[in-house]
C-alpha cells in the first residue's frame, strides 16, 4: 500500500507575499517557529518560491537590508509543488532526486499543506 502525500502533510500553511519585506518574513518565521515559508504571488495565489532559514543566513552574510528587500528578490524560485493525491513514494523520490527538503502540497483549492524531509523521518519513527 502506498499512501498519498496528503497523509503526511502539515496544515495550516503559513505563507508570505512576494511583496512582503524580508524583515516581515523573518518575523513570521520567528513568531510561528517555522524553518521555511512558501512565497505566494498575491493576485493568483500561486506559489512562486520559498524562503528558508538557510536562505536568510546567506542573505544576512551578504550584508543586505531586510527592511528594504522584498521576498521576491531573495526567494528560491520554482519550488517543488505536488498534488495532494500523489503517492508518498513518488514525492520522496522527487525530493531525493532534486536534493530538496521541502515540498508544497496543493489541491483544487490551492495550497493544502507542506511536507518536509523531517516529516518523513517522523513517520519512520512512528512505525518502529
Amino acid at each position: 500500500m502506498n499512501p498519498t502525500i496528503d497523509t503526511l502533510m502539515r496544515s495550516p500553511v503559513y505563507s508570505t507575499s512576494m511583496d512582503d519585506s524580508v524583515a516581515d518574513v523573518e518575523a513570521l518565521l520567528a513568531n510561528k517557529r517555522l524553518t521555511w515559508v512558501p512565497v505566494v504571488e498575491p493576485a493568483r495565489g500561486e506559489v512562486v518560491g520559498v524562503i528558508s532559514a538557510s536562505d536568510l543566513v546567506a542573505f544576512h552574510a551578504q550584508g543586505r537590508d531586510p527592511a528594504s528587500t522584498r521576498a521576491w528578490q531573495m526567494c528560491s524560485y520554482k519550488p517543488i509543488v505536488v498534488d495532494a493525491a500523489m503517492p508518498v513514494s513518488m514525492v520522496a523520490a522527487l525530493m531525493v532526486e532534486r536534493g530538496i527538503h521541502h515540498v508544497v502540497v496543493t489541491d483544487r483549492n490551492g495550497i493544502a499543506g507542506i511536507v518536509s524531509s523531517l516529516d518523513f523521518v517522523r513517520t519512520f519513527m512512528r512505525s518502529r
